[in-house]
C-alpha cells in the first residue's frame, strides 16, 4: 500500500519534472500548416479518457536466481511477463500540436516458477502501477487522422511476493521498490466525432525490477478519449446594404420666345411612377477552422451545425443570387492558395444545394486565394515567426457567402 510519506515523495519528484518537461515539449512541437484544422489559434481545452491494453516485461531467468539461498541452483523457469493493463488520465490540449497529460497506469502482474536443485520450486509475482505526466505531439496527416509522440516522466512502484518449497523454501518473502523514469510512446489518434476521439498507442515503461536491475515494460493499448470545452464560433459579418440611387440634378432650359397663336392641344398627363424594389446585399464570413480540417475541403461536424444554421436563414427569406467566395492566408504558393480556395468554395456549394436544399442555380463558386486578405502585410509582418504568423492570418482564411435578394 502507498503511504503519505512515499505520494509526497512522488508529488516532490513530478514537481521537479515538469519544467524539463515544458521546455522539452517546445522542442518536439511539430510544424504547423496554414490551413490546419485546429491550429494555436483557437483556445485550448481539457480532455479526459480510459486506455486498456495488454503489458509485457522484459525479464530473464538470472533475475530468479538472485532470489536463491547459496547453494541453490536453477533447473528451469517458466515466465507469464504479459497481463491486461490499464490506464486512467486527462489532459490539456494547449493547441493543435501540444498537450500536457496526466494519467494513474496499472501495468498488471508478471509471474514465473522455477525448479531448483536441489529438488524444490520457487513461484512469485509482480504488480506495477504509478503515476505519469507526459508532453504529447499531435502531426495532423488528414482531416481526422493524426500521428502522435509522447515523452514524459513516470514514478511506478513495483511490489512483488515469492513462495518456496524444498530448498528453494526459506528466501526473499517480497520486495517493494520503486523509482522515477523516463517515458516514450508513439500512436495514432482518430476523431470520430467532435466529443470522442479514438487512439491506438505503443508506450515503454522503465521500472526497478525485484532483481535490483531496471527492466522495460512494453505496453499496447487502444484509449477512449473525451475532450470537452472546445468552441468553434462562426462569424458573421453584418448585413451591407446597397446605398440608394441619387437624384440626377437636372439644368433648367433656356426660354423660348413667344410662339405663334396656336389653338393649345389638351395637356398630356403625367406618366404614373412605377414602384422600385431596391436591391439588398447581404455578406457573411464563415472561419475555415470552423469548416473543414488540415489542408482539406470536406465539410468537417462543426462546418455542417454552421452551414445548416445559415441555410435556414437564408432559405426563409427572398434571395436572387448567392455568390460563395474562398478565401486563404498568404502562406504557401499563390497556386496552391487559388487551388484550395476553389475546393473550399465548391464544397460549400455542393453542401447548400444537396443538404440545405438551396437552388443550385443562383450559387455561384469563387476562389479569391490569399488576393483578399482581411489583415493588412503591416498587422502580420513575417517577423513574427511561423507559429505566431499562423495566428495573426486567421481571419484571412474563410468563406464569404454574399447573398443577393430583394426587401
Amino acid at each position: 500500500m502507498t503511504t503519505p510519506s512515499t505520494l509526497r515523495q512522488t508529488i516532490r519528484r513530478f514537481r521537479l519534472c515538469v519544467p524539463g518537461a515544458i521546455a522539452l515539449g517546445a522542442v518536439l512541437a511539430p510544424p504547423v500548416h496554414a490551413q490546419s484544422m485546429m491550429p494555436m489559434r483557437q483556445a485550448g481545452h481539457y480532455y479526459g479518457g480510459v486506455s486498456v491494453g495488454q503489458a509485457r516485461m522484459q525479464a530473464q531467468d538470472a533475475d530468479v536466481g538472485t532470489l536463491l539461498l547459496p547453494g541453490v541452483g536453477l533447473s528451469g523457469v517458466e515466465h507469464d511477463h504479459k497481463d491486461t493493463a490499464y490506464k486512467l488520465f486527462g489532459g490539456y490540449q494547449m493547441n493543435r500540436q501540444l498537450a500536457l497529460e496526466a494519467g494513474y497506469f496499472n501495468l498488471g502482474t508478471s509471474r514465473f516458477t522455477a525448479n531448483t536443485l536441489p529438488v524444490g520450486s520457487l513461484s512469485g509475482q509482480t504488480k506495477v502501477q504509478g503515476l505519469n505526466l507526459d508532453l504529447v505531439a499531435t502531426l495532423p496527416l488528414t482531416e481526422r487522422l493524426s500521428a502522435q509522440a509522447r515523452v514524459g516522466a513516470q514514478h511506478a512502484r513495483s511490489r512483488s511476493s515469492f513462495t518456496g518449497t524444498g530448498a528453494a523454501s526459506g528466501g526473499v518473502a517480497s520486495i517493494s521498490d520503486s523509482g522515477t523514469h523516463l517515458k516514450l510512446g508513439l500512436g495514432m489518434q482518430y476523431e470520430l466525432s467532435p466529443s470522442m476521439w479514438v487512439r491506438g498507442e505503443v508506450e515503454r515503461y522503465r521500472v526497478n525490477h525485484f532483481a535490483g536491475q531496471r527492466r522495460n515494460i512494453n505496453v499496447a493499448s487502444l484509449s477512449l478519449v473525451f475532450p470537452f470545452g472546445r468552441a468553434a464560433p462562426m462569424r458573421m459579418a453584418a448585413a451591407t446594404p446597397l446605398s440608394e440611387p441619387r437624384p440626377m440634378a437636372t439644368t433648367p432650359a433656356a426660354p423660348m420666345p413667344p410662339p405663334a397663336e396656336v389653338v393649345a392641344a389638351p395637356p398630356v398627363p403625367p406618366p404614373v411612377p412605377m414602384a422600385v424594389v431596391p436591391v439588398a446585399r447581404q455578406k457573411f464570413s464563415l472561419s475555415a477552422e470552423t469548416l473543414f480540417g488540415f489542408d482539406a475541403a470536406a465539410i468537417r461536424p462543426e462546418g455542417r451545425v454552421a452551414l445548416d444554421t445559415l441555410g435556414r436563414q437564408i432559405a426563409q427569406g427572398s434571395y436572387e443570387a448567392i455568390s460563395v467566395e474562398g478565401h486563404t492566408d498568404r502562406l504557401g504558393s499563390p497556386a496552391y492558395n487559388q487551388a484550395l480556395s476553389m475546393r473550399r468554395a465548391d464544397s460549400v456549394k455542393t453542401y447548400l444545394v444537396d443538404q440545405v436544399k438551396l437552388d443550385g442555380q443562383r450559387i455561384t463558386a469563387v476562389a479569391h486565394g490569399e488576393s483578399q486578405p482581411s489583415r493588412a502585410a503591416s498587422d502580420c509582418p513575417d517577423t513574427l515567426g511561423r507559429a505566431k504568423l499562423i495566428v495573426c492570418l486567421q481571419a484571412d482564411r474563410r468563406v464569404d457567402l454574399e447573398v443577393t435578394g430583394s426587401r
